[in-house]
């Protein structure tokens, strides 16, 4: 049915006879990604949760072992519900992140959301089939159960987005029979787990702890916990040294060291604006880039815009929650304002957010002044979903990704208004604007086409579309962000920016990584009901 109504959302089709747990998480994605009214919202979940109790409840009878008696089915269907019920409301934080990733595509969100989703899952990989489930922790046979079933889903995704149709029904069939030995295992273990008799009034106590849904709730904390650890720099997690005193120094709200690189000499023109990304302040962003271009001017956007003497404004990290195309006006503005001070063509190296104000600048602006652009951890295919903007706040996976982003903006340096204007101005016009230069609409400068280069960082490989690679992409070892800081990227921008040619050709198998992470991650993301791939990519 995917392949032929949503073949994008083909990689998820073995989820749907996983383990209970797993298939709970399967379901959420599905109900978070039709956003639509409250009332909808929940008539789809009443009718969700009784077909999913029933056939977890159909596979459970089939893999009942035949030498026992079997559960009965209307306590068989209520455990099965609790379950899911009980799955979806500890993972809904997860499955809002994985939205939230689907409308702003960067790979931070997912990698809280994934071990988040890991965990809970893990936590209730025996409930719905073992009796009282919730007064128990998942044995290691459950455990172990779960996690098989967990690398033979993500495979098979990473294979069924590059193969055809046939080949994609065969290795589905080979999931859906590990699935099957996964139910089997669970059945059995059911099976033999006997209810445990409890004399004591402190016995009785203690076993009706839901100790299950406590551990899960106890994966949530600790995934909050770590997040908070890295907004406050207590815990960094980049790859490169340049990439860490970036990232510290951002946080720290202090200027970092530009890296030591050797300087590059030019051979055009052309003077350089630096757009940097989310929570950047302006005007030191540049400073590594600048070292590294003697004698090229060397501008950073501010997100505040220019001054009376036509510069950019000094600005802190709350001032880049801005409009799509306000953005992109801006960012217009201020490459007008550095053609006009040094008489030059510009080059743009924007980063992260800064990547989405390009789009919106040279679709809404064609034909300025610009000689070459450069994205660093670029956001790919915004608004994969179809993420809707409702003047009365009535979409619920609208409201549920606002709360989301008002707690995370609590917990960061940033403040609690988040990412808001952002995120529904992506969800207006971020699409519209990436399929206009994805397409060459407004991405030439005076008749010309625009000479680009993005270099993707691998974290990032999680949220890419499950498409081939452009030749103008280059992938790096590194998380997103923190790229304009990192003394490996460096050489690259400054050499691309200076007019030579950056070779991809050793780049080969750190894309090939990345493709295949692509696909492994398209198994635990919102599915994808639209095509994705643009028709020539290049």
């Amino acid at each position: 049915m995917l392949t032929l109504f949503a073949p994008t959302a083909r990689s998820v089709a073995p989820q749907v006879t996983a383990v209970p747990s797993l298939a709970a998480y399967h379901d959420l994605r599905w109900l978070f990604a039709d956003t639509q009214s409250w009332l909808w919202f929940v008539g789809l979940v009443l009718a969700v949760l009784v077909a999913r109790s029933a056939l977890d409840v159909a596979l459970l009878r089939l893999a009942w072992p035949h030498d026992l008696p079997g559960p009965r089915m209307s306590r068989a269907f209520l455990s099965c519900a609790a379950l899911t019920l009980v799955a979806w409301v500890l993972l809904s934080p997860a499955a809002t992140l994985a939205f939230g990733v689907a409308v702003l595509p960067f790979s931070w969100p997912f990698l809280a959301a994934f071990p988040l989703m890991l965990g809970i899952v893990a936590a209730l990989s025996h409930g719905g089939v073992v009796t009282a489930w919730w007064r128990r922790l998942p044995p290691a046979r459950a455990i172990g159960l779960f996690f098989i079933s967990f690398v033979v889903l993500t495979t098979s995704a990473a294979l069924t987005t590059h193969l055809s149709t046939a080949a994609a029904l065969a290795v589905t069939a080979v999931a859906g029979l590990v699935n099957a030995r996964a139910w089997y295992g669970l059945a059995g273990l059911a099976a033999r787990l006997q209810p445990r008799a409890h004399e004591s009034v402190p016995a009785r106590v203690l076993f009706s702890v839901p100790f299950a849904p406590i551990a899960a709730l106890m994966v949530v904390a600790l995934v909050v916990g770590v997040a908070r650890l890295m907004f406050d720099g207590t815990i960094q997690l980049p790859v490169s040294s340049a990439a860490a005193s970036s990232q510290a120094a951002a946080v720290a709200g202090t200027t970092p060291k530009p890296a030591p690189v050797a300087p590059v000499t030019a051979t055009t023109g052309s003077a350089v604006l630096v757009v940097a990304g989310w929570g950047s302040s302006c005007c030191n962003a540049a400073d590594a880039l600048r070292a590294t271009l003697p004698g090229v001017t060397v501008w950073q956007f501010s997100y505040a815009g220019l001054s009376a003497r036509g510069r950019p404004l000094a600005s802190g990290p709350s001032a880049d929650d801005l409009p799509l195309p306000e953005l992109g006006d801006r960012i217009a503005a201020q490459v007008r304002a550095l053609h006009q001070a040094t008489d030059r063509p510009v080059a743009v190296v924007a980063e992260s957010e800064g990547t989405l104000g390009v789009y919106a600048m040279l679709t809404r602006d064609p034909g300025l002044p610009l000689s070459s652009a450069v994205l660093l951890s670029p956001i790919i295919g915004p608004d994969q979903v179809g993420y809707p903007v409702s003047a009365d706040g009535a979409s619920v996976s609208e409201e549920a990704l606002a709360e989301l982003d008002h707690l995370v903006g609590g917990m960061s340096p940033y403040g609690t208004s988040g990412a808001q204007a952002l995120l529904r101005s992506v969800s207006e016009f971020g699409a519209q604007y990436f399929s206009a230069v994805e397409k060459g609409i407004g991405a030439s400068s005076g008749g010309k086409p625009l000479r680009w280069l993005a270099v993707v960082p691998l974290a990032d490989a999680v949220t890419l579309p499950a498409c081939d690679l452009p030749q103008n992409v280059i992938v790096v070892p590194a998380f997103h962000g923190g790229l304009l800081g990192d003394g490996a990227v460096l050489p690259l921008v400054a050499a691309f920016v200076s007019g030579h040619q950056v070779s991809t050709t050793d780049n080969a198998q750190l894309r090939e990584a990345a493709e295949v992470i692509t696909g492994a991650a398209t198994a635990w993301r919102m599915p994808q009901t639209r095509p994705v791939c643009p028709a020539a990519s290049g």
